[in-house]
């Protein structure tokens, strides 16, 4: 990478004790490619609530709002190149981050900011309905890129996706010039894929689908990406090498048996993934041919 590309990246997400999701996936991720990295956390757990019951620590909503005062006015904010949000506690730490991202764009207008929408799975919504709100209102039209889940992007349109080619009408109806829709339809047996949108391509990454999944695999899947963004890689490459690391994590951490992410393990696959990943090109709705 050259100096250059190596701007800071500011990450607000959740942080949890024991584990590799939120904000721990991120940072590792963004750091082992060379990044620098600013962590902000929204909420503190001892692990992810998927392994059971434990202590939320929370922050009051004007301390976080403080914060956020405090690095827009820090002299090191020339340093910062992009933005990676994910999960919030509340609907105020949204609505703060915004004035954050904004106070950045005024003094670099090519800041890339990345908005995983961090909200639910395929059982509904798994924050409060007034935090994904803020989310869609506040962050999703500030997004260079938005990283949702297919379920995720349902709710934010308000409307089931039960195939590609709407997943593409959907995403393209949001807003954001660029989306990557995880858990997209896959076209290829007993697989799962990634679905990139951008302002004249549809490009799909699929890899095999492995149960019982760890979490953490979007806030991976959102730094990854963001990472291969800033160095200058083509979207088509930063696609490919994002799902292949991804899926290289998961498939060994699947094999040693993990309950999370072995990234500690496995950096050699952030920065130089062997997994094969099936690309295709899908039907844009820009490369339609026009109606006479």
């Amino acid at each position: 990478m050259t100096e250059q590309s190596q701007g800071a990246v500011i990450v607000i997400s959740s942080h949890v004790v024991r584990g590799s999701v939120g904000n721990r996936a991120a940072v590792f991720a963004l750091e082992s490619l060379g990044f620098p990295v600013w962590a902000l956390p929204t909420v503190v757990l001892p692990w992810h609530p998927g392994h059971g019951p434990s202590t939320r620590l929370t922050f009051a909503e004007d301390a976080f709002d403080h914060a956020i005062d405090d690095l827009i006015r820090s002299p090191w904010l020339s340093e910062v190149k992009a933005v990676l949000t994910g999960y919030f506690g509340n609907a105020a730490q949204p609505r703060s981050v915004a004035r954050l991202v904004k106070a950045l764009r005024e003094r670099n207008p090519d800041l890339l900011y990345v908005c995983d929408p961090v909200m639910g799975d395929v059982g509904g919504l798994y924050i409060r309905e007034e935090t994904a709100v803020a989310i869609r209102d506040e962050l999703i039209p500030l997004a260079s890129v938005a990283t949702p889940n297919r379920y995720e992007l349902e709710w934010l349109v308000g409307g089931k996706l039960s195939s590609n080619a709407e997943i593409i009408e959907a995403a393209l109806s949001l807003g954001p010039s660029r989306m990557l829709v995880t858990s997209a339809v896959p076209m290829m047996a007993g697989g799962t894929g990634n679905l990139y949108l951008s302002g004249k391509h549809a490009l799909l990454a699929e890899h095999r689908l492995i149960d019982n999944p760890p979490n953490g695999l979007g806030d991976l899947t959102s730094a990854l990406f963001l990472a291969r963004l800033l160095a200058g890689v083509p979207d088509e490459r930063a696609l490919q090498l994002t799902t292949a690391s991804v899926f290289e994590v998961l498939a060994r951490t699947a094999k040693r048996g993990g309950d999370e992410l072995t990234l500690e393990s496995d950096a050699s696959s952030l920065s130089t993934p062997m997994a094969l990943v099936q690309m295709r090109h899908l039907m844009h709705p820009a490369q339609r041919p026009k109606r006479s």
